[in-house]
């Protein structure tokens, strides 16, 4: 009962926040205030709060910009953990458009949404976020292309590094900055979180949306350790499959202290 209670006042403080930030998020986005950036920040910290996610941070976001952060992808938490952290924008596939609720929110945060089998148009998404990057905004990038267990990084797609070398033209310096960034479900209730519970917090995709979240709303109580690593210049002389790599590298290394509790 007091699980359930739980339940409903965490969903009508979300719902009473969402109505209080949509009407000057909207104005936002409609006449680019700077505010449609910093706005869903403050949203993803009550939506963290509610579903019981504490969020630990290891580092600092870096402070050059044009700025590309590469994150290890375990579930759609991953979204409000970062967003609660950062102002950030998120690269997605244009599935999630048409996603209920997810969708929504996802075009509210002005995310860019490309799609990967249609190439005719990848100049034109390439282009939007080099324009993005290039504007200063921070642009999240999963570079595995889908989710994990959350024990383990996926390999790393060095394709999707292709908006970084289209935005090195537009950069003032001609560099833009990536940094690896490792996001670990560490515990549960204050325990540590063995490989076999981590699924209580990752969603691999092959899981029912509604039942994984009623499943994390019971639970609650879900500790999350970022981790903001050295940055990697990307130039005019990189090489991308070479950045890819030491991008993988760092983000596997600092993923793999944090869940052997390092």
């Amino acid at each position: 009962m007091i699980t359930w209670l739980r339940i409903a006042i965490g969903v009508i403080v979300l719902l009473a926040v969402t109505l209080l930030l949509l009407p000057f998020q909207l104005l936002g986005l409609r006449f680019n205030w700077k505010i449609r950036r910093f706005l869903p920040r403050l949203w993803h910290r009550v939506a963290c709060r509610v579903l019981g996610i504490r969020v630990r941070v290891h580092g600092v976001l870096e402070a050059k910009r044009p700025l590309l952060l590469a994150a290890n992808h375990a579930s759609w938490k991953d979204i409000l953990v970062l967003g609660s952290v950062a102002d950030v924008v998120y690269i997605a596939k244009s599935e999630v458009r048409g996603w209920p609720v997810f969708g929504i929110l996802a075009r509210l945060q002005a995310t860019i949404f490309v799609e990967r089998e249609q190439r005719q148009k990848t100049g034109e998404q390439v282009n939007e976020i080099a324009e993005r990057l290039a504007a200063g905004e921070v642009v999240v990038l999963f570079p595995e292309g889908t989710t994990s267990d959350g024990n383990r990084l996926l390999e790393v797609k060095s394709s999707l590094f292709g908006a970084a070398a289209s935005a090195v033209p537009h950069a003032p310096d001609g560099i833009v900055h990536i940094q690896p960034v490792s996001i670990a479900y560490t515990g549960l209730h204050g325990m540590a979180m063995g490989r076999y519970h981590r699924p209580i917090a990752a969603w691999p995709g092959d899981i029912e949306l509604l039942p994984h979240l009623m499943g994390i709303l019971r639970a609650g109580a879900v500790d999350v350790d970022v981790d903001f690593g050295e940055r990697v210049d990307y130039t005019r002389t990189s090489n991308r499959k070479a950045v890819s790599r030491t991008v993988e590298a760092r983000i596997r290394a600092m993923l793999g202290a944090r869940l052997r509790g390092r």
